[in-house]
């Protein structure tokens, strides 16, 4: 510790010098990945197939966790012209598909766009549309689909 004294006008005081210390960095978390294009021969696996494209460039909408009642189906499996929860975070990916957006903990749905329609595909066992659980001071890792109009999928 450090003290020191001011004599201000006839006046003594004796000061605390205390060394600052920084604030820790805030902790991040959130989700990233890569989006690619739906498209050719998904079999036997998409994850693994040589076909499987590189990423897309496209828009990554982030909504509250929500359940198929909870949206407006287009009449095409996985399109669906509205959402009816929270848009908490939208980004756009770069050149290569890849994005990071940062959020609070918590469980949400992703969503990419194909012109107005929203599309996910991926369920859990309760109807809940392409959740994702962010955990405090962890980036999880999230790979979107973009539909395609030009390329048959099987």
């Amino acid at each position: 510790m450090d003290f020191r004294a001011l004599i201000i006008q006839g006046y003594m005081a004796v000061c605390l010098v205390l060394p600052v210390t920084p604030a820790p960095p805030p902790q991040q978390q959130g989700i990233e990945g890569v989006a690619r294009r739906v498209a050719g021969n998904r079999m036997p696996s998409p994850k693994y197939h040589p076909d499987t494209p590189a990423g897309t460039p496209a828009t990554i909408f982030v909504f509250a966790l929500t359940n198929q009642n909870q949206v407006t189906n287009s009449g095409i499996a996985g399109l669906y012209s509205a959402v009816h929860t929270n848009l908490v975070r939208q980004a756009d990916t770069d050149d290569t598909g890849h994005f990071r957006i940062l959020l609070p903990p918590g469980t949400y749905s992703v969503f990419t766009k194909k012109g107005h329609l929203f599309y996910a595909t991926r369920r859990d066992e309760k109807n809940n549309i392409a959740p994702v659980e962010v955990l405090p001071g962890k980036i999880t890792r999230v790979d979107c689909s973009v539909e395609s109009d030009h390329t048959a999928v099987y």
